[in-house]
């Protein structure tokens, strides 16, 4: 008697043996890789050779990706594609281009990706990782409360100032000797957001505060490590194995659990007749009749994340650099000094008026920027439908990686692009914008807070050479090495910080 073929193929199946389970898996895996590929438009962008399932995962230096993109680049062109797992990610290089996708094609681009990493912590919420009108109305609120508590005014410019005071005596303890500026400089560069978001600053002993910096570090370093890499490949697996993976979901719910229990606090503290910060201003629009359904507390929560994260991290991270380089350059270093002492002196903290009469300072700041070059591949986008860049078909979902390396440190662009040289940003003594020059972004996703880290980076990089002169520790020969995260940093390092003595 015959068994018709749906009843035999379940027997077949339920009788064999895991490895021949395993390989039968694996095998209809790469058969629907393959057919996937085929299908594929004619005209699709280069990419390298990759292996079955993991595409292009092997081929990466998690050490330093810059290494692997730049190398393709070159081989590849200024368009080329890599797959890792299921995921297509499109490198554009050149500035023509950057500003084709981020400017001309900025409404095809506008979206943020839903990697796995990200999406088990944040889903679509936050300033980051939302899309849409859910992006829109949260990106537009942020920056309304952001001005009303400053953004641009003298208020928020004297809390930076007074938190550069703080700064300048926890370095002043340190008597000379030498110390790791980290989280001296984490804390205060922090203390700006926090002022902000929480409405107060923190002490640079607070041992709770300093643990949560940690998470911060933390975080930023293992999402860029493999195993979160793996995860972005397989969550399905990878959810259920230990690793750092679990490390970094671990350091992000302490984070969470932090911001939830300040705005429990801020809750039964609110006053309806006084907004004293960003919380205070977003439960009181919680409470409007007519609100807009992306308002709910869980997005108070990680938009408040948003703000502390991208406050906090990149101008410390860019400030951490400045030191490091002015310890290698003592010539640099001392021109600075000479430009602070004629335009500033002594007597009196630098203000942002004083940065139109201190263009090589300005020149240094952005030349520290352009080298240190720490989001080396810009905040990923992802095509919302298929679109076409340079001649090449783009199919939606392809996720966009802007090639900032690249144009930083193009040598059409820049006389010495290997070297720290703020003649970079100076024409016959004044300071010069430069087009290739983009730390900060284009385009409709331009980084919400270039404002308050332009204002950060003069005033806390003026004060700390107004009254320091950074040197490296005794016998000891400083490095660029980096330490790869969510954003390129300096690897720890040790500086001496010499009382200027007037």
């Amino acid at each position: 008697m015959q068994l018709p073929l749906g009843t035999v193929l379940p027997s077949l199946w339920e009788r064999a043996p895991l490895q021949t389970l395993l390989l039968l898996s694996a095998i209809l895996l790469i058969l629907a890789q393959y057919l996937h590929r085929r299908k594929q438009h004619y005209n699709y962008p280069p990419s390298p050779p990759g292996l079955p399932i993991v595409g292009n995962f092997f081929q990466m230096d998690f050490k330093n990706p810059n290494i692997t993109i730049q190398k393709f680049a070159k081989k590849y062109g200024n368009v080329f594609c890599m797959h890792v797992g299921s995921l297509t990610y499109m490198t554009v290089t050149g500035l023509p281009l950057i500003k084709e996708v981020l400017v001309n094609q900025d409404q095809t681009f506008i979206d943020r990706p839903k990697v796995p990493v990200h999406f088990r912590v944040f889903k679509t919420l936050g300033l980051i990782a939302s899309n849409g009108q859910e992006w829109r109305q949260q990106r537009r609120f942020a920056l309304m409360t952001l001005r009303n508590f400053g953004l641009g005014k003298k208020t928020l410019e004297d809390r930076i100032r007074e938190e550069a005071r703080y700064l300048i005596e926890a370095i002043r303890e340190e008597k000379g000797q030498p110390f790791d500026p980290h989280l001296q400089i984490n804390n205060a560069v922090s203390n700006i957001i926090c002022s902000i978001t929480f409405g107060h600053r923190f002490e640079y002993h607070d041992s709770p505060f300093r643990e949560l910096l940690k998470s911060l570090d933390t975080v930023t370093v293992l999402e860029a490590g493999w195993e979160c890499q793996l995860y972005n490949m397989f969550p399905w697996i990878m959810k259920f194995l230990p690793g750092n993976h679990q490390k970094f979901f671990k350091e992000w719910k302490k984070l969470e659990s932090f911001v939830e229990c300040v705005i429990r606090q801020h809750k039964e503290d609110l006053n309806p007749e006084e907004t004293l910060d960003f919380i205070d201003a977003y439960l009181k629009e919680l409470s409007k009749d007519n609100i807009h359904s992306s308002f709910n507390e869980k997005n108070l929560v990680f938009c408040t994340l948003d703000l502390f994260f991208a406050g906090t991290e990149t101008t410390s991270t860019t400030l951490r650099w400045a030191l490091l380089y002015m310890a290698l350059y003592p010539e640099i270093q001392g021109k600075i000094q000479a430009e602070i002492d004629r335009v500033i002196g002594q007597s009196r903290q630098p203000t942002m008026t004083d940065r139109e009469n201190m263009p090589y300072t300005n020149a240094a700041i952005h030349e520290v920027q352009r080298m240190g070059n720490i989001l080396p591949f810009n905040v990923p986008r992802v095509a919302i439908v298929d679109t076409t860049v340079d001649g090449y078909h783009v199919p939606k979902g392809t996720i966009l990686m802007t090639n900032l390396t690249a144009i930083h440190k193009d040598p059409k662009e820049w006389a010495t692009p290997e070297t720290f040289n703020p003649e970079h940003f100076l024409e016959n003594g004044q300071f010069k914008k430069r087009e290739a020059f983009l730390p900060f972004s284009i385009g409709k996703r331009v980084c919400l807070g270039e404002q308050l880290a332009r204002a950060e980076l003069f005033l806390f990089f003026t004060c700390l050479l107004q009254n320091f002169t950074f040197r490296a520790p005794p016998n000891t020969e400083l490095s660029l090495d980096i330490r790869v995260g969510l954003t390129v940093s300096p690897a720890s390092y040790q500086i001496c910080a010499l009382p200027r003595v007037m």
